[in-house]
C-alpha cells in the first residue's frame, strides 16, 4: 500500500505555550529569549510583523521591544517539554505511525488517499490538539518527508489553507518553483551558496538537477534531498529513535564565576541533569568529558578554555558517582584568575543498562546506589526536577543563568501552581 507523509509543526511553539496560561496575550506581540536572556528564539506573528529578527540579541532590541509594548519571556523549558509531551501523546493516540522529530515537530506516515480525505484528516488532528491541549498546529502532507516539510511551510504561511495543506502531485512543480533552495530541509546556507553559483536557486531547480552534479557538490545527502523532492522516499519514519551517542548538559552563567567551589556546584548540577537523562533512556556511561570556558566576548579579560576526558572504572548511571569523577576532572583543568562563563559535561561511551559483559577486574553494580537513583527519579518525576538532589549542587546557586522574565512551571511544579481566591 502506498504511503504518504505529514509533518505536524506547533505554531510559534514557545510563544503558544506562554499564551496557554495567559490568554490575554493572544493577538499581542510576544517573544521568548534564549538561556541567560541572551537573544530572541521565538516570536509571535505580531512580533515578526514589527521586524524583530530571529536570534537578535536582547540588548540590541530591548528598546524597540519596550517601545512597541512587546511582552518578553525568559525560556521555560520544563513547561515547553511538558506541553510538547501532551501534544505528542494526543497525536500518537490519533495516528499509529508517528516520529517525534523535535520538541515542536512530528512526522506522520499514513495510507495515501484523495487530497480531500487527507485534508479532513489534518483538520481533525489540528482540531483535537487545539481542543485538548490549546496549542495551534500546522500540518503539511507530501509524498516524502521533504515534500511534507514544504507543504507545512505553505500551511503556515498561507492562512487561506486553514493550517492544513496537501501537496498534490500535480502541484509539486508549481509550489517548488516558489520555494528558495535555502529553505529546503537539509540544505544549509553553505550548500545553498554552492548551488546558487550554478544557477540552482529554487527547490524546483534542485529537483531537476543532474544526479552526478548533486553528488559532486553536496555528496549523497544532497542527492537524497533531490530524490525526496521528486517524490521518492529516501528517509524512513523513525518511530523508535536510535539510542543517544552522547548526552551533553551545559549552561552559561548569569555572571562571571571565579571560585572553584561555585564551578563545582554548577558542574554537579549539570551532571545530575545528564545522569537523569541517562537513566531515563536506560543507559550507562563508560566515560565523561568535563569542559569549561571564559566568555569569547570579554576583550578586556584573559580567555581560557579546556576540557578533559575521564574513563570510569566501570559503566554506571549513578549521579553521586558521576559527580565524584567529574569533580576530580574539573580540578585538572581549572586555572585560578579567570572569569569563567560556562562549565559542562558530556557523557560518552553509552551502553544499554543491564547488557554489560561481566569483568572480574571491574566493580560490580552497587544495588544500594541503583535503589537510591530509582527513588530519586521517582520523587523528582512526581514533584519536579531537583526536588531531591545531591548536596554537591549547593543551595544559593547565584551563578545560575539569568531568567528574569520566566513564567511559572504551571504543569510540572506543585509550588508554582496558580492560586485562586
Amino acid at each position: 500500500m502506498r504511503k504518504i507523509y505529514a509533518l505536524l509543526d506547533c505554531n510559534n511553539f514557545y510563544v503558544s505555550c506562554e499564551r496557554l496560561f495567559a490568554p490575554g496575550l493572544n493577538g499581542k506581540p510576544v517573544v521568548v529569549l534564549s538561556n541567560n536572556d541572551g537573544c530572541v528564539i521565538a516570536r509571535s506573528n505580531e512580533a515578526k510583523a514589527l521586524g524583530i529578527g530571529m536570534g537578535e540579541p536582547f540588548f540590541k532590541c530591548r528598546r524597540q521591544l519596550a517601545a512597541d509594548k512587546v511582552r518578553v519571556f525568559s525560556s521555560n523549558y520544563p513547561l515547553y517539554a511538558d506541553i510538547s509531551h501532551r501534544v505528542m501523546t494526543v497525536l500518537a493516540r490519533l495516528e499509529p505511525e508517528v516520529e517525534i522529530y523535535s520538541i515542536d515537530e512530528a512526522f506522520i506516515r499514513l495510507p495515501a488517499a484523495d487530497p480531500a480525505v487527507l485534508r479532513e484528516t489534518g483538520r481533525r488532528i489540528r482540531a483535537t490538539i487545539g481542543r485538548e491541549i490549546g496549542i495551534p498546529v500546522s500540518i503539511g502532507f507530501g509524498a516524502t518527508k521533504t515534500l511534507a516539510k514544504v507543504a507545512n511551510r505553505l500551511a503556515k504561511r498561507q492562512p487561506e489553507h486553514g493550517g492544513v495543506f496537501v501537496l498534490a502531485d500535480r502541484e509539486i512543480d508549481t509550489m517548488l518553483a516558489s520555494v528558495p533552495v535555502a529553505e529546503i530541509w537539509g540544505i544549509g546556507r553553505r550548500s545553498a551558496a554552492k548551488l546558487a553559483l550554478g544557477g540552482i536557486t529554487t527547490a524546483l531547480a534542485l529537483k531537476n538537477a543532474e544526479d552526478r552534479r548533486l553528488r559532486r557538490q553536496l555528496t549523497v545527502t544532497g542527492l537524497r534531498t533531490a530524490m525526496e523532492l521528486r517524490g521518492i522516499p529516501c528517509l524512513p519514519l523513525e518511530q523508535c529513535p536510535p539510542p543517544s551517542q552522547s548526552i551533553t548538559t551545559s549552561r552559561s552563567f548569569g555572571r562571571p564565576v571565579y571560585e572553584p567551589a561555585e564551578l563545582k556546584e554548577a558542574l554537579a548540577t549539570y551532571v545530575g541533569i545528564a545522569a537523569e537523562k541517562l537513566r531515563a533512556q536506560r543507559l550507562t556511561t563508560g566515560s565523561l568529558q568535563v569542559f569549561l570556558a571564559t566568555s569569547r566576548f570579554g576583550a578586556q579579560q584573559r580567555q581560557y578554555a579546556n576540557s578533559t576526558v575521564v574513563t570510569l572504572p566501570s559503566p554506571c548511571a549513578s549521579t553521586t558517582e558521576l559527580i565524584r569523577h567529574a569533580a576530580k576532572a574539573l580540578q585538572h583543568i581549572f586555572r585560578v584568575g579567570h572569569a569563567y562563563q560556562k562549565v559542562g559535561v558530556i557523557l560518552l561511551e553509552l551502553t544499554p543498562a543491564g547488557r554489560l559483559q561481566p569483568n572480574l577486574f571491574q566493580a560490580q553494580p552497587d544495588q544500594r546506589q541503583e535503589a537510591l537513583m530509582a527513588a530519586m527519579d521517582t520523587i523528582n518525576h512526581k514533584w519536579g526536577r531537583e526536588t531531591l538532589h545531591s548536596a554537591a549542587t549547593g543551595l544559593l546557586r547565584d551563578w545560575k543563568n539569568r531568567q528574569n522574565r520566566k513564567s511559572p512551571a504551571y504543569t510540572t511544579s506543585w509550588h508554582e501552581l496558580p492560586l485562586v481566591g
